[in-house]
């Protein structure tokens, strides 16, 4: 793809600016072959049928996206692209009718541009190679694989079907997780787990070396591990390690970073990237907010997302909420449970001018209030909407199926999961009306809704499958370029 004529612009201030510019990753040929045995490893909770996760489910957030971000794309052509005689060409990155988007950009296409520099390519492929301990011969084939299928072969881990030459990376389709965008900053990940490891590498190179990024090279922020690390035993090592996801990091206000540590966040990352921000005077503040490390709660965003300026949608249990719903008995075994510290959800806030005094927040929701309202200058009540209602099953029901992990298009409109209808009520409540995805689809095709005009809408996905991979829409985007937030009106 030619990103010549196209401003490639970075920048994003809110979670809640209207969506410009995003990386996603489709989901490929390395889904399909999870094995059960496998699946944990890999960090999927089950096996996942591909057919029905493309057509019936992420093909939806392809074709909403373009609609509101590139909608020449798509606009009058819907019934030519999903016609069976088209085998979803229009959805596939090594497709030559593959859509091609600028703006809902696919990282795989961003991974075979790159590739068609001879030293990028030579570079990458000995990096992945001897990640995979691939033989010198493996490494010969894949340089002599043109730079399109090769971009396949290094996400997929398969030469084709009957040929898998190293694991998949099946959480690639998590975008999120590879990078965050902070004002006109890259910050890049550094997984946790080694089933991500290939991910980092990849977009590492692209990161460097694709021209949409090209003006940004001295912006893109890498943390490195503690000093002398390698010197340590190896059990001080594991507790040592400094590892940053993405769905742990959220841009809430051009100055104000939150970043949650988590089972995948480290405490080390933290320290390091309040350092480094606040030395390159990219935000004026960072607030970190520890969860407990549980692979319920595996990143910050699977707990609490932002909706609108003046209201968020979070797991009770892990803020005011837990007070209220505490059992009033005198069990023994029941107050100690309640006081163990790995429960807790503990918040700190580090100010450039003064880190060394730090100001503490008890409950996430007067985190969450002082953000709407100090940073975001909101005068209305600010709301918080609770995972199910926060009534017990359904709270933690629908929270493992990402009802706290919505990606806001504008403020105001969000897309989640068509499953989570205890939290979905809620939202109703609060002013929001919801539309299924295949419905909003004909009706922005037929001229019926104006994506434009679109408001306080939930868009419902369809879920069956994508939500057995563990993450929401928030998860499988990457925002690059947002609109700036207007003042808030009085």
């Amino acid at each position: 793809m030619s990103f010549k004529n196209v401003e490639n612009k970075v920048n994003v201030t809110s979670e809640i600016g209207t969506l410009r510019r995003l990386l996603i990753h489709s989901p490929d040929s390395g889904l399909g072959k999870v094995v059960p045995s496998k699946a944990q490893d890999w960090l999927f909770e089950d096996i996942v049928h591909l057919d029905t996760i493309r057509r019936k489910e992420y093909d939806f957030y392809v074709k909403i996206l373009l609609y509101f971000l590139d909608p020449e794309k798509i606009k009058g052509k819907l019934a030519e692209i999903d016609a069976e005689a088209s085998r979803r060409a229009f959805y596939k990155p090594d497709n030559p009718n593959f859509h091609n988007s600028d703006k809902v950009i696919e990282i795989q296409v961003l991974l075979s541009d790159i590739l068609k520099d001879k030293e990028t390519k030579l570079q990458l492929v000995a990096s992945v190679c001897s990640l995979e301990n691939c033989t010198y011969e493996l490494q010969a084939e894949l340089m002599a694989l043109p730079e399109i299928k090769l971009a396949k072969v290094l996400i997929s881990g398969s030469i084709d079907d009957e040929r898998m030459i190293f694991p998949p990376i099946p959480n690639f389709i998590f975008t999120r997780d590879i990078g965050i965008t902070i004002n006109n900053h890259i910050l890049m990940n550094k997984a946790a787990k080694q089933a991500r490891t290939r991910e980092s590498v990849l977009t590492k190179y692209i990161f460097f070396n694709h021209p949409i990024f090209a003006d940004y090279k001295k912006n893109i922020i890498e943390i490195s591990d503690n000093a002398h690390h390698f010197l340590l035993p190896y059990n001080e090592i594991e507790n040592q390690k400094v590892t940053l996801e993405g769905g742990d990091v959220m841009v809430v206000s051009e100055d104000h970073l939150v970043i949650g540590c988590s089972e995948r966040t480290s405490l080390f990352a933290c320290n390091q990237v309040i350092k480094t921000l606040f030395k390159k005077k990219v935000v004026k503040k960072v607030t970190v907010v520890k969860i407990p490390k549980k692979r319920d709660y595996m990143h910050l965003d699977t707990v609490v997302t932002q909706v609108k300026r003046n209201m968020w949608i979070m797991l009770g249990s892990l803020g005011r909420m837990a007070e209220t719903n505490k059992i009033p008995v005198a069990d023994v075994i029941v107050e100690l449970q309640n006081i163990k510290e790995e429960e807790k959800t503990k918040i700190i806030q580090f100010k450039i001018e003064n880190p060394q005094q730090p100001v503490y927040f008890e409950y996430l929701e007067d985190l969450l209030e002082d953000i709407s309202k100090n940073d975001l200058g909101c005068t209305e009540e600010v709301k918080f909407i609770y995972s199910g209602n926060n009534k017990f099953p359904y709270d933690t029901r629908e929270q493992w199926t990402d009802s706290c992990n919505l990606v806001c298009i504008k403020e105001g409109v969000v897309l989640g999961y068509d499953r989570n209808e205890k939290t979905l009520e809620v939202l109703k409540e609060n002013g929001f009306s919801a539309i299924e995805a295949h419905e909003l689809v004909a009706k922005m095709e037929s001229g019926e809704i104006d994506p434009e005009k679109l408001s306080n809408t939930v868009v419902l996905m369809p879920s069956a499958e994508l939500s057995r991979a563990r993450g929401g829409f928030h998860c499988m985007s990457m925002p690059i370029l947002r609109d700036n937030l207007t003042p808030a009106l009085s």
